[in-house]
């Protein structure tokens, strides 16, 4: 019997293994990592120095104990070079594999700015456990000066974690304020408000445009002439679903790997979940879609056709400093926001013009106030129904 095939071992692949062997025990599973295969939680990357995890700390099962956990094989350090739908087999490290069907969890590459000057290829990025472990290697013991690029939700959980551990923290944002894609402008001054109180510092209106090495650190030019030095600078402007293997494989690709509800990709053996999936029209990357994609989709896979369905799902931005909860709203979506604000305690809501609830932003006890977000998010119209 050919295997069912995961390729990609972060949250999505991870999760879908385990959730298709509570259903079916016997299948074969090959799960391909293209790094080290360890298990880890990628959310925890953003809060992990203020709780005193180390990057090893963080992994939570080596590739053997997972290989033992789910009675599947799992294959590190694997290159798949090519997908050939019509013979079901893939090419990893220039060596035949055959699948019965194949799952795409190759999640999404860190948006890189186009930087000038002579010290680009030391920006850093962190999007996996092993980019954590160089971060946290060249911030070592020592406070340092870190510059964020980008104020969206990575830049601002990364910013209140490395502040609250005593390092200086500054956060280049074009858009003049944090969070400029999910909060109405009254939230982000609360968020805003609160890193400041921590000690970061904002630098807005401008991108950066090269960034040189200069004696011990790196200056980081912005389009405007300002400057700004640091010992490390992060880059945390968004990410891109992976589409390279898909598009090798001759599938049907916009912003993600396109999918029906049932995960399937264009070609009937073929799924995608996760980072690189773009589901009916949408790219959710969050905890709770992949979640409930992995649990719809190991019924499919386990022989019980089943439709993903996400009701409405709010996302917690991890700033302890200032809490933030945000269902957010899709772009160009008519309405408007109504805000109810003490301080930095913020209760958001978009309106339709109807009234209907489409979208909510709660900061500090707001989105600490557990009965506060249970009935909004009830008052939500499904993501998908």
């Amino acid at each position: 019997m050919r295997p069912l095939v995961i390729l990609g071992t972060g949250l999505a692949g991870y999760t879908l293994a385990r959730e298709f062997r509570k259903l079916n025990n016997e299948r074969p599973l090959i799960i391909l990592s293209q790094d080290d295969g360890r298990s880890y939680s990628k959310p925890m990357l953003s809060n992990a120095l203020a709780k005193g995890k180390t990057p090893d700390e963080l992994a939570m099962a080596s590739p053997e104990k997972v290989a033992e956990q789910l009675k599947a094989e799992v294959r590190v350090a694997s290159a798949v070079s090519n997908i050939d739908p019509v013979a079901k087999t893939l090419t990893v490290n220039g060596e035949s594999l055959a699948y019965e069907d194949l799952v795409l969890a190759v999640g999404a590459d860190v948006f890189r700015p186009p930087l000038g000057g002579d010290a680009g290829d030391s920006v850093l990025s962190v999007n996996d456990l092993g980019d954590y472990a160089i971060f946290r290697e060249q911030l070592g013991e020592s406070a340092k000066r870190v510059l964020i690029i980008g104020g969206g939700l990575i830049g601002c959980e990364f910013a209140n974690d490395l502040a609250a551990s005593g390092h200086s923290v500054t956060v280049v944002e074009p858009m003049g304020r944090p969070l400029p894609t999910l909060l109405p402008e009254r939230a982000s001054k609360a968020v805003e408000a609160g890193l400041q109180g921590l000690g970061v510092s904002f630098l807005y209106g401008a991108n950066a445009t090269a960034a040189d090495h200069a004696g011990n650190g790196i200056r980081v030019s912005l389009a405007d002439g300002r400057h700004a030095e640091a010992d490390i600078v992060l880059s945390a402007i968004g990410l891109r679903p992976r589409l390279g293997l898909a598009e090798v494989a001759g599938l049907n690709v916009a912003r993600g790997i396109c999918v029906d509800r049932y995960l399937r990709t264009s070609n009937a053996n073929i799924y995608a979940i996760g980072d690189c999936a773009e589901v009916d029209g949408k790219v959710l990357m969050y905890v709770l879609p992949l979640m409930a994609s992995a649990r719809a989709l190991a019924k499919t896979l386990a022989g019980e056709d089943t439709v993903v369905s996400y009701p409405a799902m709010p996302v917690q931005i991890k700033t302890p400093i200032c809490p933030i909860v945000v269902s957010p709203v899709a772009p160009n979506t008519e309405g408007a926001w109504a805000v109810e604000a003490d301080g930095n305690n913020v209760k958001a809501s978009f309106l339709a013009k109807d009234g209907q609830l489409l979208g909510f932003a709660l900061t500090g006890s707001f989105a600490s106030d557990m009965k506060t977000k249970m009935e909004m998010a009830r008052a939500l119209p499904p993501i998908l129904a």
